[in-house]
Order: C-alpha cells, then structure tokens, then sequence
C-alpha cells in the first residue's frame, strides 16, 4: 500500500469512526496558507479540528507519535484562520488526532482510536 493510498484509506476509516461515535463531518483537507487540517466536524456544541494519522507499519513509531510540535502548531494556527472566515460557529472548538493503524496485506483496520483534545 503506498502512501498515499494509506492515508486516503485512514480518512475513509476515521471518517466513518467519528460519525459512528455522532461527529458530523463538516468539511475535508481544509486549506490556507498556513497549512491543512484533514478534517472539519462538529460534536455536540463544539467545532472540532482532526488531524488523522495513518500508518501500515510500527517500524517509526506510533500514529499519534508522528505528530511534532511544529505540526501541533501549525494545526492550531490553521484552526484559528478557519474560525476567523467561518460564521455563526459554536464558541467552543477544540483540535483532536485520529490514530489509524492498516493491516497491508488487506487494508482493514487494526486500530482507529480518535484522541480528543490533543493539542491544548
């Protein structure tokens, strides 16, 4: 599975993770100069940024290791211009991680583990 297709394949399986656990996904690989969130959703009265990470293999580590301080705050910086041109948001927002670990050989998922409030 090439990389690509594996974090196409996580989004598909965080996606379908956070809309059972009742996210409403808003919008997708939300763009701006400062960066890219994979995902917009709302849960209960709170705007949620998601950062999914997805991985075949444990050989680097962890999904939820992958992700640096400087990641961290370019998710943050990101959130911040996209409450700034969006209206008529919920006051409370909040950034989470969906780690998404794949089996190769099929695809399927080992573990989809969203993480909230990953970046205070």
């Amino acid at each position: 599975m090439k990389k690509q297709e594996t974090g196409k394949r996580g989004e598909q399986l965080a996606c379908r993770a956070l809309e059972k656990k009742g996210y409403r996904i808003l919008e997708k690989n939300y763009r701006c100069r400062h960066g890219e969130i994979d995902l917009v959703a709302r849960h209960r009265h709170c705007i949620v940024f998601i950062e999914v990470r997805s991985k075949t293999g444990d050989s680097f580590g962890t999904p939820e290791e992958s992700v640096t301080a400087a990641k961290k705050q370019k998710l943050l910086i990101t959130a911040l211009d996209y409450l700034s041109r969006h209206e008529n948001l919920p006051e409370n927002w909040r950034i989470d991680f969906v780690a998404v670990e794949i089996d190769p050989a099929n695809g399927k998922p080992n573990r989809v583990e969203i993480i909230e409030n990953a970046v205070c």
